[in-house]
């Protein structure tokens, strides 16, 4: 009976490891599409846009891939408490990071239409650094979770108040060109809508930030987060961003 109970948590921990695997791997697909994503706007790379647009199917289908080995691992191995915490956490972890994948795939959407207008500043520039800071707190989110370190996993979660500035500077940034010259207004409305697709991303690694701390200390942060976005409620500048029409 012994043996047998230690077949099974043998069996068990090679499950977690394969997931484990898989969610760093899409962890890895997550970031390099960020960083292309922003890359092909500041350069104007259509070509480069277009890689990340296709190179989302692989994300799309890791997701899956994880979600139907979660649920396998759940049915089959009747985890206890604090292993079934690692399993759901790793789902919720891999269904930001779709979200992600897909906001970087409408980041390089953009590229195509931004190429025939005329550039605004120095926008693309700051869109690329605050996209950047977003992926970099996505490598530290990644690395909280391996390494169980609740305390970066917190660090991340209060950086994103520095993107949330950012967005919110980009956005008074953006008003300031549209008033100066009405010809800039439909550059602009893109730009904004890019960066509110970058500041989405900044919430989503957050999500998956706080679902470290819940997986390390068995609770979500005690605080809540307050959004320093204050355009959030205007619905007519703020779209739904988390939208992936082609």
């Amino acid at each position: 009976m012994k043996e047998l109970s230690q077949h099974i948590a043998s069996a068990f921990d090679r499950d977690l490891e394969g997931i484990q695997a898989q969610i760093m791997k899409m962890g890895g697909l997550v970031e390099n599409a960020i960083t292309q994503a922003a890359k092909s706007l500041e350069t104007r790379d259509v070509d480069l846009a277009e890689e990340v647009r296709k190179g989302d199917q692989a994300i799309d289908a890791l997701e899956e891939r994880l979600n139907e080995e979660a649920a396998r691992v759940i049915a089959l191995r009747a985890p206890a408490a604090r292993d079934l915490r690692v399993v759901l956490s790793v789902m919720r972890m891999s269904a930001n990071l779709e979200r992600i994948g897909d906001l970087a795939k409408n980041l390089a959407k953009r590229t195509g239409v931004l190429v025939q207008m005329q550039p605004i500043g120095g926008t693309a520039t700051s869109l690329r650094r605050m996209a950047r800071d977003v992926e970099l707190m996505l490598k530290d989110a990644l690395d909280a979770y391996i390494q169980r370190d609740e305390a970066l996993a917190l660090d991340v979660i209060d950086r994103d108040r520095d993107i949330d500035q950012m967005y919110n500077t980009l956005f008074r940034e953006f008003l300031t060109f549209m008033l100066e010259d009405p010809r800039n207004i439909t550059a602009c409305m893109h730009l904004h809508f890019i960066a509110k697709n970058i500041e989405r991303m900044g919430d989503h690694v957050t999500s998956i930030s706080e679902q470290v701390v819940f997986l390390t200390s068995g609770h979500k942060p005690d605080e809540a987060r307050v959004k320093l976005d204050r355009t959030s409620t205007d619905a007519t500048l703020t779209p739904d961003m988390d939208s992936d029409g082609d």
